[in-house]
């Protein structure tokens, strides 16, 4: 080991010990790296142009700003509670059927966002109030709303399955169709689990609706929902890019917020403005400096070197699925799944293409594990979320949530050494 990489290392680790912001400081250490380190590829100034270069040419990930938008948009109008009362038709006659309401919305929401963040802030505040009035603990009311959240960026559209997918070269139209099966299965598990708790704890059943009700909700909630058809039908019609079909999503968006549900006034549209340009920025400077650390991590070979000694060890497929499982589910408690996909990611590609699995199978379970951690004390960013939007204590949510926990992770396990399930849908109408 040399030194420019030792010292490259060391600084890395501290950033973790000393909890220091992650994107300044892996740019600190990436810093420190090319002062010290020999070689012309190492100079400041050429390493600069090329990470711009790298990112001005990566098309697809504008789509990332478009999706942020478009999610925004949707929470400052009454979309979010078209979708609610509209899973309410579907699930909420059932016994616990508010915990039903909160799944069946998040996959519904997730169609049009892709952002757990998204979902948990914008449909978590309305789903924990409606629970909480309906006398359910308000641990549990927070727990669901976290966990039904990670669904968002399982089911289509992805935002990280767009970062994956700009890593990797794996199609974003088959990684989003990979991710349907996967989103149903999260939701159904949960479901599940809910309908125990419900009967085990007496939680009440749903208003009893009259068939003209139902039509009309449903019929109010129509433009809502059809932005997933524009959305995922523009995709996988060939007629729109990922990035192109973004853009017409959130045009949709504002013109059904503003014109059909009339809830997006210009004060509201300029504020949905500046919260995605806020979102964009946070999230341009964790990818930056993210480049920056992964050329460094690419020129030091550390992801060949890593991919040689696993497999040095052991060569069975299974044993080193189950540890990379293992490391993202632990990454994804610490840190933000942008940088865990921008950094991590490429470290573990080598091994995953000498293996020979899937990327598209890969990316969805790598996803689903990331999402897994955004719930999963003791920095799990979605409990924070639903604490603080609900003033719930966190430790009463972490109590609830870990029975949900373990039911992901059966899902994930199933989909890790299922990959047919993840498969089934690329293979049949994917490109």
């Amino acid at each position: 080991m040399n030194w420019p990489l030792l010292i490259f290392l060391v600084g890395f680790a501290a950033i973790f010990i000393l909890r220091l912001p992650i994107a300044p400081g892996m740019l600190a250490t990436s810093i420190l790296y090319l002062v010290v380190a020999p070689g012309a590829d190492a100079d400041i100034s050429m390493f600069a142009e090329k990470v711009l270069t790298n990112l001005e040419a990566k098309y697809i990930i504008i789509a990332v700003p478009l999706f942020v938008f478009m999610a925004q948009v949707m929470n400052s109008g009454k979309i979010t509670d078209m979708i609610f009362r509209f899973a309410n038709v579907l699930v909420g006659r059932r016994r616990g059927g508010l915990g039903h309401v909160n799944v069946v919305a998040s996959i519904i929401f997730s169609g049009m966002t892709g952002s757990a963040v998204a979902d948990a802030s914008g449909l978590g505040m309305m789903e924990i109030k409606a629970m909480k009035e309906h006398g359910y603990e308000e641990g549990f009311s927070c727990a669901v709303t976290a966990a039904s959240a990670t669904i968002g960026p399982i089911f289509p559209p992805s935002i990280p399955m767009i970062f994956y997918a700009m890593l990797s070269g794996a199609s974003i139209g088959n990684l989003f169709l990979g991710g349907m099966i996967p989103g149903l299965l999260i939701g159904l598990a949960l479901m599940v689990y809910i309908a125990w708790v419900a009967n085990r704890r007496g939680y009440p059943r749903g208003e009893k609706m009259i068939l003209r009700d139902m039509l009309t909700i449903a019929l109010k909630a129509f433009p809502a929902l059809f932005s997933v058809v524009v959305l995922l039908g523009g995709i996988y019609t060939g007629i729109v890019t990922p990035t192109e079909a973004g853009a017409l999503a959130s045009l949709y968006a504002i013109i059904i917020a503003a014109l059909v549900y009339r809830a997006l006034g210009p004060k509201a549209l300029w504020e949905a403005v500046k919260d995605t340009a806020k979102t964009t920025g946070i999230l341009s400077l964790i990818v930056g400096c993210a480049f920056t650390f992964s050329f460094i991590v690419a020129r030091e070979q550390i992801p060949q070197l890593a991919a040689n000694f696993l497999l040095s060890v052991t060569s069975s497929k299974a044993f080193l699925l189950l540890l990379i499982n293992i490391v993202f589910l632990v990454l994804g408690m610490f840190i933000d799944t942008s940088t865990i996909t921008v950094v991590f990611i490429p470290m573990v590609l080598p091994l995953v293409q000498a293996l020979g699995i899937d990327l598209v199978h890969f990316g969805v379970v790598v996803t689903l594990n990331m999402m897994i951690g955004l719930s999963t004390p003791p920095f799990g960013m979605l409990l924070f979320i639903v604490s603080g939007i609900s003033g719930a204590p966190i430790r009463g949510i972490i109590k609830e949530i870990f029975p949900m926990l373990i039911a992901m992770i059966v899902v994930l396990v199933l989909i890790t050494y299922v990959p047919d399930i993840v498969l089934f849908l690329p293979r049949l109408i994917g490109h």
